[in-house]
This record gives structure tokens, sequence and C-alpha cells, in this order.
């Protein structure tokens, strides 16, 4: 059961996670992760820490992202021809994705989180097309291969680590040419698959251990604490979106993947 404490400091985390939903499109899992697991770490009850992080953060993403793609639909800022298939394809890989995540050890989990995120941190900074857009600036469509193969890839890859995907379409939509500001709005509702499917997966999971106030591998109080802070913060900074420089909003999306991963590195259950 949470403590009044325990409560406030996942309320926090949970306006930040509003916060990045709207601005970078994470939907909730880059906050989530290292927030729950160090959560659950901090208690009696961290074995299947980083199980329950992935679940718990998936969760709170589907609400999220859910709430944030009404909010840019009714702004004008999603295309649907980046939306459609490309969208089919990632709930494809993410009912892999979520259960190949349950059947493969939680440091393993830990591990593969840390170098996906080192991995997207060396791609934006190191290769062109993320930090500023090149060529004419003109929006190209996705390709037949990139919106199959690349869709499923991108589903199976974020299911699994609770991310919802938008470390991988942020970056792809941003190499064809599109603003910052439209690609993080489209990353939610690509978002929106990956969570579903591993939202599913996750609660019916045979393996987790019956624990009080958990549904599967999913923290049910966790997961509201944190949705307490992130709905309204997605209503206030929703209007927020599309005034920030186009060449800063890329160099936050970096600085706060850095973030992210120093938060993960130092924080582990039982330390």
């Amino acid at each position: 059961m949470l403590t009044t404490s325990s409560f406030l400091t996942l309320l926090l985390f949970g306006c930040l996670t509003g916060v990045t939903t709207v601005l970078f499109g994470f939907g909730g899992g880059f906050v989530t992760v290292p927030v729950v697991y160090g959560f659950l770490g901090a208690t009696a009850h961290g074995d299947g820490a980083m199980h329950v992080a992935v679940a718990t953060s998936t969760v709170v993403m589907l609400v999220n992202a859910a709430w944030a793609t009404v909010a840019q639909h009714r702004a004008g800022r999603l295309r649907r021809e980046y939306l459609w298939p490309l969208a089919g394809y990632v709930l494809l890989g993410a009912a892999l994705g979520s259960l190949v995540a349950t059947r493969i050890s939680d440091t393993l989990l830990n591990v593969l989180f840390a170098v996906y995120l080192l991995v997207t941190i060396a791609d934006s900074v190191l290769r062109k097309g993320f930090l500023a857009v090149t060529g004419d600036g003109a929006p190209r469509p996705l390709g037949r291969l990139t919106t199959t193969l690349g869709g499923a890839g991108i589903g199976t890859v974020a299911a699994s680590l609770g991310v919802g995907g938008s470390v991988m379409t942020v970056p792809l939509l941003r190499r064809r040419g599109l603003p910052m500001a439209t690609a993080t709005a489209l990353a939610n509702p690509l978002s929106v698959p990956v969570a579903l499917a591993g939202s599913v997966v996750y609660a019916l999971a045979p393996a987790a251990q019956a624990h009080t106030g958990r549904l599967g591998y999913v923290d049910l109080g966790a997961g509201a604490a944190l949705l307490c802070g992130s709905l309204p913060a997605i209503a206030v900074v929703k209007r927020l979106g599309g005034r920030v420089p186009d060449r800063l909003h890329s160099a936050a999306y970096v600085a706060l993947l850095v973030l992210v991963l120093i938060v993960m590195l130092v924080t582990r259950p039982g330390t």
C-alpha cells in the first residue's frame, strides 16, 4: 500500500510524465519505468521490479497517449498518412514484444532498457537529420519496408521495454522532414497500439506472482498515483504544442534521454 510520501512522489513524477507526453510523445515510459523501478526497490516487494515497472508504465502510457492523441487531433497536428497502416504493424509487433518481456529475466530487461537508451542517444547525436532537418525540409512519405518491418520492429522493442516506441518513431518521422512538434504529436497515437497490447499481456501474465494491489505485473496503486499527476498536466501543457523552437525541441529531447539513462543506472532495487 502506498504511503502519503510515496503517493506524492509518484504524483509529482506523474506531472512530469504528462509534460513529456505532450512535448516529446513519450507517453510516460521513459519517466515511469525508472521511477516505479526505484520505488519498488525501496520497498519490501522489489522482486521482479523491472517487470512490474515496465507493466505499470505500459498502462499509464495507454491512458496518457490516448488522452494526448485526442488533444493533438483537436489541435490539427496529426497526419493520417504517417499513422496508417504503420499503427497496425506496430500493434502486431507490440503483442510479440509483450510476450517476450514476460519470459526474460529482470536483470536482462534492465540491461536492454539501458542499451536501448544508449543506442538512441548516440543515433540522435551522431547521425544527421534529427537535431536539425536536412535537405529542402519537405516531408517525405514512409516507404513500404519501413511501414511493415519497421512498424513491427518498433512495436516489438517498445512493448518489451514499456517505452511506447516514441523514441523510434520520433527520429524516424524527424528524418522524413517533419518538424519536432508534428513528429512528437504523431508519437502519441502510434504509442496507443503498443500500450494496448502490452497492458493486456502484462495484466494477464500467468508468470506474475500474486500480490495485493497488482493485476498481473501491473501495480495499480503506483499507476493511479502517476495518472493523477499526468492527466491534469497534459491538459495544461497541450497549449504549448508547436510553440517551442524546433532546434531547442530536438536538443531537449536528447537531453531528457540522457537524464533518464543516468537515473536508470543509479536507481537499482536493493541499493
